[in-house]
């Protein structure tokens, strides 16, 4: 009797595992697949179109999670050490102490913005001294990563490279579709509409390559938040004050928050704005900064961010 009531509840609990587990215990089975870690979902997207059936690719950081401060939970030393290949985003956007010496131990990782930095240093962002890691926001940047992951698929599993190079051939081409349609969808704002205030200091390349009019060099005038590239830096009064002084200078109507970043900051320059006489009103619908949320791949959440972002630049404030 006490071995079937133990067999009863090994299937009740095997029932209760979460769909999620499943997946994640499949990537650590030996199935002929490369298998393939990123730090965030947006590289694991762009590995998982150009690896296809022959890659098994894996996002550790998932969900709302901040990629900036994220440390190593109960599981990731082993994906690590299960890992065939490593890709991360680097200048410096991994800067959680365990995970920054996970990635730098790993003889196999390859930060994917690196061959970017080494051969085109001009397009690199620095603020307030160090690099903005979210190369990602602009497509046309992002495009970049596809040869180091290509390069590095092709070393591990030269019997798939011709397929490799074929599909990320084809990615570029979607990409850079995808990067057109957007470029001319925000440029048919009013130029005096373009100028974006969000959580953090996120959408810089965003704001270079898609609200600047062409060669515009003052075009930082035109993105401002309240809160850091990381966004677990502290906000005083004077950062709510000054955001609140950029929006009544360019006339900013709306604020928009991103889905993995407290509110807190904008509403309170919403509410010194009414102090002001302001009439001042956050997005019903977030951004995606340093999070995918819910969006099914990267292209759909770039392709989201720039919907938002006109719509909102067109509406009216009532």
């Amino acid at each position: 009797m006490n071995r079937f009531l133990v067999f009863v509840c090994a299937l009740l609990l095997a029932g209760c595992v979460k769909p999620s587990s499943l997946k994640q215990e499949k990537w650590f089975q030996s199935d002929g697949t490369v298998k393939v870690l990123t730090t965030t979902a947006m590289i694991a997207d762009i590995v998982a179109e150009i690896g296809g059936d022959q890659v098994d690719a894996h996002a550790l950081i998932k969900g709302e999670l901040d990629p900036h401060t994220y440390e190593l939970v109960k599981g990731d030393d082993e994906r690590f050490v299960r890992a065939d290949l490593i890709f991360y985003n680097g200048l410096g956007l991994e800067h959680g102490l365990s995970l920054r010496e996970s990635l730098d131990k790993h003889s196999r990782a390859t930060a994917v913005t690196q061959k970017l930095l080494e051969t085109k240093p001009e397009t690199i962002l620095i603020v307030e001294g160090q690099y903005d890691p979210h190369v990602w926001m602009d497509i046309a940047m992002w495009v970049d990563t596809i040869d180091p992951v290509v390069d590095a698929l092709c070393a591990f599993d030269p019997e798939h490279a011709a397929l490799y190079r074929s599909r990320g051939e084809a990615l570029r081409i979607k990409m850079c579709e995808a990067d057109r349609e957007i470029y001319e969808m925000l440029q048919a704002v009013p130029p005096e509409k373009r100028y974006l205030v969000t959580s953090h200091d996120a959408f810089n390349y965003f704001t270079r390559h898609y609200l600047a009019a062409p060669g515009e060099s003052n075009w930082q005038v035109r993105c401002k938040a309240p809160e850091g590239l990381a966004p677990e830096a502290q906000m005083s009064i004077s950062d709510v004050i000054e955001v609140v002084s950029h929006a009544q200078n360019w006339g900013v109507e709306v604020l928009f928050p991103e889905s993995n970043v407290s509110q807190d900051a904008l509403k309170k320059i919403v509410d010194a704005g009414k102090k002001r006489g302001m009439t001042l009103r956050l997005s019903s619908h977030m951004l995606y900064g340093d999070a995918m949320g819910e969006s099914e791949s990267y292209l759909d959440m770039v392709e989201h961010n720039a919907r938002v972002i006109a719509r909102e630049f067109m509406a009216k404030n009532g």
